[in-house]
């Protein structure tokens, strides 16, 4: 499935920062019946490359995994070969999206000028993360949405709560990465699968 396809299923990316690799299962479970099917485990996390593959486990073709917080070139392969299929940078890195492309991953980099955005999209990527999102506004988002390729997905990441999400998705944002919204280290799964039916229900449109 395209990244595209993906965000149509489920707009949000559960953004699991500090998780370890005995909870991440339990957790996917809970997200996964919450209606999130895409799961990120950034790089800085305990043991990140053995929860991407504890994830792939647990979950299928149910959800997709990748790794988020992937700085270098030669991370890619590494969580490639644990299962993740979803490679996300905090940064404008054309190296680490070409790579991801190479090996058949889908590649969605961070930005946060035109400049950027037009540079990723020229190295490959599938979409693109608005980061930080706290940064900047929906007024900025509509603003790109002006110029930017009709077709590619944007994804604002920082601060996105629940209150937040219809004034993005009516500048035309296509998803989310939700982090501490939904994922603290020390949330039990009762608790993060809670905060994710707040979120998907924040999806849908307000009367």
């Amino acid at each position: 499935m395209t990244l595209a396809s993906w965000l149509q299923k489920s707009p949000l990316i559960a953004i699991l920062r500090g998780v370890r690799p005995d909870e991440v299962g339990g957790i996917a479970e809970e997200l996964v019946a919450a209606g999130i099917a895409i799961i990120e485990v950034p790089l800085n996390s305990p043991e990140p490359i053995e929860s991407i593959r504890r994830l792939g486990a647990a979950c299928g073709t149910r959800a997709l995994i990748g790794a988020g917080t992937v700085m270098r070139r030669d991370e890619v392969a590494e969580i490639a070969t644990a299962g993740g299929a979803l490679i996300v940078t905090p940064h404008a890195d054309a190296a680490v999206v070409g790579r991801a492309k190479e090996l058949g991953l889908i590649a969605v980099p961070g930005f946060f000028t035109p400049t950027e955005a037009f540079a990723m999209i020229e190295a490959g990527a599938d979409g693109l993360k608005l980061f930080p999102a706290e940064a900047a506004s929906p007024k900025v988002l509509t603003a790109m949405r002006a110029v930017l390729p009709r077709g590619i997905p944007v994804l604002p990441v920082g601060g996105i709560d629940a209150a937040a999400i219809q004034s993005w998705l009516k500048a035309g944002a296509t998803g989310f990465g939700i982090g501490s919204a939904l994922y603290k280290p020390g949330l039990d799964r009762a608790a993060v699968g809670a905060n994710a039916r707040v979120l998907v229900d924040a999806l849908k449109p307000q009367n």
